[in-house]
């Protein structure tokens, strides 16, 4: 089992930038897949983006509403996914998880995660 933190979420203007971070412990960070989800108040948790491990080349993937604004990484020697936010948007405005796989390549949907931050919550004002 991992433990995920996530730090970074606030307030921001519509059109700002925030990024947030999410520090893992407790197996080996590099060797598995990480994703990132968001749940808006009254909705599902929904897919945001999921990087595959550095071992499998280190693949992004990004849901269609994120896509062009929203960039994941990964920092392996600090253990920590990291989700750059660009361009908000009110729409953007949820809790935001942090989430791991137990493997190396990275996978859109809740059941093919195993481990979850305790979120953090990202406001965007118009």
């Amino acid at each position: 089992q991992v433990q995920l933190v996530e730090s970074g979420g606030g307030l921001v203007q519509a059109g700002g930038s925030l990024r947030v971070s999410c520090a893992a412990s407790g197996r080996r960070f590099g060797v598995y897949a990480m994703g990132w989800f968001r749940r808006a108040p009254g909705k599902e948790r929904e897919f945001v983006a999921a990087i595959s491990s550095s071992w499998s080349g280190g693949s992004t993937f990004y849901a269609d509403s994120v896509k062009g604004r929203f960039t994941i990484s990964r920092d392996n020697a600090k253990n920590t996914v990291y989700l750059q936010m660009n361009s908000l948007k009110p729409e953007d405005t949820a809790v935001y998880y942090c989430a791991s796989k137990s493997s190396p390549v990275a996978g859109a949907t809740t059941y093919d995660y195993d481990s979850w931050g305790q979120g953090t919550q990202v406001t965007v004002s118009s």
